[in-house]
Parts: C-alpha cells; sequence; structure tokens
C-alpha cells in the first residue's frame, strides 16, 4: 500500500476550466444580488424573531434573532469582500 502526502496536482493537459483562484472575486452585479437576497431571507428571520416574541415565545425568538444577524453578517461580507 502507498502512502499519500499531499494533494494531487492536476496534469497540465487536463481537460476542464482551471482551478478557481483563492484572490478571483465574483462580479459585482452578482455579489449585490447574493447580498440583496441575503437582506430578505434576514428580514424574514427578524420578523420571525419578532412575532415569536409578541407570541411569547422567548426561545424561538432568540434563534430567529441569531439567524437574522448571521444572515446579514455574511450578506454584508459577500458585497465586500466578494
Amino acid at each position: 500500500m502507498t502512502e499519500r502526502r499531499g494533494p494531487i496536482e492536476p496534469s497540465a493537459d487536463a481537460d476542464g476550466p482551471p482551478p478557481e483562484l483563492p484572490g478571483d472575486r465574483r462580479p459585482l452585479i452578482e455579489r449585490i444580488g447574493m447580498a440583496g437576497i441575503a437582506v430578505v431571507m434576514a428580514g424574514l428571520f427578524g420578523t420571525v424573531a419578532v412575532a415569536a416574541w409578541a407570541g411569547g415565545d422567548a426561545f424561538l425568538s432568540v434563534m430567529a434573532g441569531i439567524g437574522c444577524l448571521m444572515t446579514a453578517w455574511v450578506g454584508a461580507l459577500t458585497l465586500l469582500r466578494g
């Protein structure tokens, strides 16, 4: 049995697109679209948080609030960092 020591590098004559480099950024329109989707989802989470709080369900409210904050955070990172 042979032992592997690290990732296998693709050969120069391999078919298919070249691997995406870590420094590549998405186009601005794509980042804006994805951030827009994140805003909608964060709004839905926020609505659930407010409704749950008004209904007296503190646990659901906290969990939905955390979901709202995390979604907004990822949307901002998507827009800024790409």
